[in-house]
Formats: structure tokens, C-alpha cells, sequence
């Protein structure tokens, strides 16, 4: 019926009645925490871009996690920094690496919470691609695949609860599942970065990470930005290939595209918060453009009105203490 009879505002009156016929709910339960963990260092490193995210020792690593765990964040998603780096990027899948040593300190200080382990070259190769590259300086997609593949093993022989490729090459979800299977790690999900952009806001990130390209850029493996349909496409083929959970990153920009792929493949969805998202909102609060925790909220609960079912995001530690 038309106004005067129906008026919308009866449910907007009281805080108790807007709580009851919320729509969408924000909780930590719904965050995953991300991790950078960096090998041969004793301290906290503050990453300048990204206030309030620091590099970790494994130790601090394993202290922070527990932090994490203490305010209801159910998984952390590890990146790591390798004491040294090569044309390959070998470090990814040395049972002794940074990422294989962080991931046993965490799970045997805390066996309830998920590691999610990011499985990328990127952070272990001496020139910053995310796969072997050729002497034109193109990316070799399918023989990447062989290493992401022995990656995945080694991350879950560590005790990696979930395995996260980042990396966009063709096939590697299929190459992950059947290389973590031949191991006897069929239980082991796998979460596909499936629709990872082109984006301008990893900056910060590849500071945090140091995995800038040292020549060209990743346009050739991720997305082009103004591709939606192809979205739905990497996310049906992952999905085809074996994956357990998609993701669309980032989150922000491609709100359309996290509502599409919930839609079109109805499976477990993450959306990525990225670097460049925490630090814009950090900039704007530490200016006195807007509050910050009031800006925080509403954006995770934008991400999670979208369609995702999880939200990867720097504020997690701070939106699970607002929300408590």
C-alpha cells in the first residue's frame, strides 16, 4: 500500500527494531585475517603504507594469530618473505621455508585456527612474476603449474588447513587438486583467488610483500579490470577444476562482480579487502575526513550484503573488537 499507510521508517525508529529486521550481519566469524611473515627476522617491522600491519617474525606471528583467535577470527591467510629469492622461485616449496615453518609454529600453538596459506612465486622469485618466465620475458603459464603444484604438497604436508592459489595462471586449480589428491591431501579445500584483477590497489601490498615485477607488469595473467562476464568465467572454471571456495579481489571495486559469481555458482565465496582499501580508510581517519570505525563497518557489511561469504580484510582485528 502507498504512504500515508506504508511507511518504511516504522522499522528504522529504535535501534532494537532496526537489529531485528536487519538484513545482513557482520560478525568475526566472517573475517579471515591476513599475515605477512618474514624469515630471519626477531621483531615487528611496521609496514609505513599500511598503519597498524606489521611484518612478522614467526614468533610474533604465532603470538598474533593468537590475538586473532581470541577475538572470534576463525583463519589467517599467510603470506610470506623468504631470506632469499631466485629465477624460480624455490623458496615457495622448501618444507623448510618460511611460510612451511610459520604455518607448524601456528597450528601447534593453536591447532583450532585455519591457516590459509597463499600459494603465489611472486614473494620467492628474484624477478617479482607470479610463474617461470621465458626469455622474452613472458610468463610460462603451464610450466608454472609443475611449481605451484609442489608448493600446494609442501604447504599441506606443513599442516596448511586451506591451500590459496593467487597466482591466475590457466589450469592450476586442476594441477593443485590433483597433486594435493596423489598425496593423500583429498581433504584439503581449496580456495581460488578466481577472479583476481589487474588492479591499482595492491600497492601497498607489494611493499609489505616486496613482490613488485622488477620489468613489465601482470596484465598478461590478471584480469582486465573492465571484464565482468570473464569473471564469471574464471570462477565457473575453477569451480569445474576442483576448487572448494572462490574469491573476487578486490572487494571494493567489483561489488557487481562478488553478486554475480554468488549468484551464477552458488558456492562458498571470499571477497579480498586489499592493501589499497585498508590504507585509503586509514588515510581518511588519520586526516579527520571520517570515522574510522564507522567507515570500517560499513564497508565489511557492504562486502557481505554483495554476496560474499567471507571477507578477507587488514581491519579484522579491529572490526572483531568494534563488533564486540
Amino acid at each position: 500500500m502507498p504512504f500515508p499507510q506504508t511507511r518504511l521508517r516504522r522499522l528504522r525508529a529504535t535501534r532494537a527494531v532496526r537489529g531485528l529486521v536487519r538484513e545482513t550481519r557482520l560478525d568475526a566469524g566472517d573475517f579471515v585475517y591476513p599475515m605477512f611473515v618474514a624469515h630471519g627476522i626477531d621483531r615487528r617491522e611496521p609496514i609505513v603504507a599500511m598503519p597498524g600491519v606489521d611484518r612478522l617474525s614467526i614468533a610474533h606471528a604465532v603470538a598474533e594469530t593468537g590475538d586473532a583467535q581470541q577475538l572470534g577470527i576463525p583463519a589467517v591467510l599467510l603470506f610470506g618473505l623468504p631470506a632469499s629469492k631466485d629465477e624460480e622461485g624455490s623458496g615457495a616449496w622448501d618444507d623448510e621455508g618460511v611460510i612451511q615453518l610459520a604455518t607448524r609454529a601456528i597450528k601447534e600453538a593453536h591447532p583450532e585456527l585455519l591457516v590459509v596459506t597463499d600459494l603465489c612465486l611472486c614473494e620467492y622469485t628474484s624477478h617479482g612474476h607470479c610463474g617461470v618466465v621465458r626469455p622474452d620475458g613472458s610468463v610460462d603459464n603451464d610450466a608454472t603449474l609443475e611449481l605451484l603444484a609442489r608448493t600446494a604438497v609442501s604447504q599441506a604436508r606443513a599442516g596448511a588447513d586451506v591451500i590459496a592459489p593467487s597466482d591466475m595462471m590457466d589450469g592450476r586449480v586442476g594441477a593443485i587438486r590433483a597433486a594435493l589428491d596423489e598425496e593423500d591431501h583429498v581433504e584439503t579445500p581449496i580456495l581460488a583467488y578466481s577472479a583476481k584483477f589487474a588492479s591499482a590497489f595492491y600497492g601497498p601490498f607489494r611493499e609489505a610483500a616486496d613482490s613488485a615485477p622488477a620489468f613489465g607488469d601482470r596484465r598478461s595473467y590478471q584480469m582486465d579490470p573492465a571484464n565482468g562476464n570473464e569473471a564469471v568465467r574464471e570462477a565457473q572454471l575453477d569451480a569445474e577444476e576442483g576448487a572448494d571456495i572462490l574469491m573476487v579481489k578486490p572487494a571494493l571495486p567489483y561489488l557487481d562482480l562478488i553478486r554475480r559469481v554468488k549468484e551464477t555458482t552458488a558456492m562458498p565465496l571470499a571477497a579480498y579487502n586489499v592493501s589499497g582499501e585498508y590504507a585509503m580508510l586509514k588515510a581518511a581517519a588519520a586526516a579527520g575526513y571520517l570515522d574510522e570505525r564507522s567507515a570500517v563497518l560499513e564497508t565489511l557489511t557492504s562486502i557481505r550484503r554483495a554476496g560474499a561469504d567471507i571477507v578477507i580484510t587488514y581491519h579484522a582485528k579491529d572490526a572483531a573488537q568494534w563488533l564486540r
